[in-house]
Parts: structure tokens; sequence; C-alpha cells
């Protein structure tokens, strides 16, 4: 199975920036935006990201009101914040041996970064990867990491895998299958997600009076250190 996925991922595979690199910083970025956000979508968040920012150091030193606004379209504007808080990190002691020491930095976005930039032969697991994993019962090493995670994005999809255009089909075990969602994610439209969306899209755009603002947002917002709060007025953080 892997000779087999890797011939295809040789072939398909999709050409994205962040498979040019193995700087660490320019691939914690990519995996951090990554997170429950489409490739597609990231690509030229990603390219405008290290064109404003190319370096760790040049992150760390960076106004974080500037990084939020930056980083607004995204969703889950925390991500900004701790990618920033982790660059700080690494500008003061260095990458540290266990990368989940950085703000932000679960499990598998460490493995990402310490196969995919530092080298080591570790498979990131993501939610593609254990798809395929899962369904076709094989093993793989940390060489397959993107080819799994295409395969996984683009053919072996959650509800109805693509399993004609699969190059494990033959010996696949799940082969033909339909899949139920692990779950379905609330809507945004109407949602409490949106309406702080709306709140920090505005404070970014300039501070506000908290008279003019979503007071239940604006509270949440502050909680996750995204705004702050200072004489009736509402503002991102310096």
């Amino acid at each position: 199975m892997k000779k087999a996925l890797l011939a295809w991922y040789a072939e398909r595979g999709r050409d994205l920036p962040w498979r040019g690199t193995s700087d660490p910083y320019a691939i914690l970025v990519s995996e951090v935006m990554l997170q429950q956000t489409q490739a597609s979508r990231v690509v030229p968040r990603y390219l405008a990201w290290l064109e404003r920012w190319p370096t760790v150091g040049a992150l760390a030193t960076a106004s974080t009101g500037e990084v939020i606004r930056e980083w607004q379209g995204l969703g889950y504007n925390r991500r900004a914040l701790s990618l920033q808080r982790a660059a700080r990190e690494v500008t003061a002691n260095g990458w540290p041996e266990d990368l989940t020491e950085l703000p932000g930095v679960g499990r598998y976005t460490a493995d990402a970064v310490a196969c995919f930039a530092l080298g080591r032969p570790v498979l990131p697991v993501d939610v593609n990867v254990r798809r395929v994993q899962e369904r076709s019962g094989a093993a793989f090493d940390h060489t397959c990491g993107q080819a799994l995670m295409d395969l996984g994005a683009t053919i072996c999809i959650a509800r109805v895998p693509r399993c004609g255009e699969c190059p494990l089909a033959e010996a696949c075990p799940s082969r033909g299958r339909r899949f139920e969602p692990l779950r379905k994610q609330s809507p945004f439209e109407g949602s409490f997600r949106q309406r702080r969306a709306r709140a920090l899209r505005l404070i970014a755009e300039a501070p506000r009076p908290l008279a003019e603002v979503d007071l239940e947002a604006v509270e949440s917002l502050r909680r996750d250190e995204l705004v702050l709060v200072e004489d009736e007025l509402v503002r991102l953080p310096t």
C-alpha cells in the first residue's frame, strides 16, 4: 500500500507552497492556519503572512493588534495570539525539543513541524491521515505524511469516498462503503461565533465606544485577550 500511495502522490499530490520549505516557522504558520480551515483558503493568506513577517523574529516583534488584523477572515482568532506567543518563545529560547511546550501547539502540530521541517521520523496524524489508516487498516510511516493528507482530503473523504480513484482500493477492506459523518459543526450564521467575529472586525477597523458594540461578544473577546477595554473604549492590543 505504501508503494501505491507514494506513486499516486508523486503524480497527483497538491502543489501547496508550504511543501517547498523546511523552515520550521513557515511550517508552523501553515499548520496553525490549516486548523479548521481549507487549504485553498489558506494559500493566499499564508503567502501574505510570510511576506509581511518572513521570520519567527519578525512575528515576535510585531504589534499584536496588527497580527489580529492580518488574521481576520481565517476564523478562530485565538490561533493568531498563540502563533505570536509561540514565535516570541522561540525567539527568546529557541525551538524546544518537545514542541508541545510552545503556546497553542498540540500533538498533531508538533509532529507536523517535527516531520516536515526538522526531519524527525514521526507521522503527523490529522483527521485525514487517521481516516485513511482506519479504513485501509494499513500501517504507514512518516514518509507518507503528505500523501496520506492529500488522499484523505481529496479521495478518501468523510462520507462518500471516491474508491474508484483510490490507489489503495484494490487491497482496502473498506472499499465501496459509505459513512455517516462523525459530527456536524453548528452553523456559523446566527451563532455567538458570528457575533464575536463581527465585533472583532469592527474593533479591528478602529477603536469603538462600548456603547456601540455587542457587549457580550466584547467580554468574550476580552477574556481571550483579543481586545482591551479602557475608559469605555474597546480596541485591539498593541
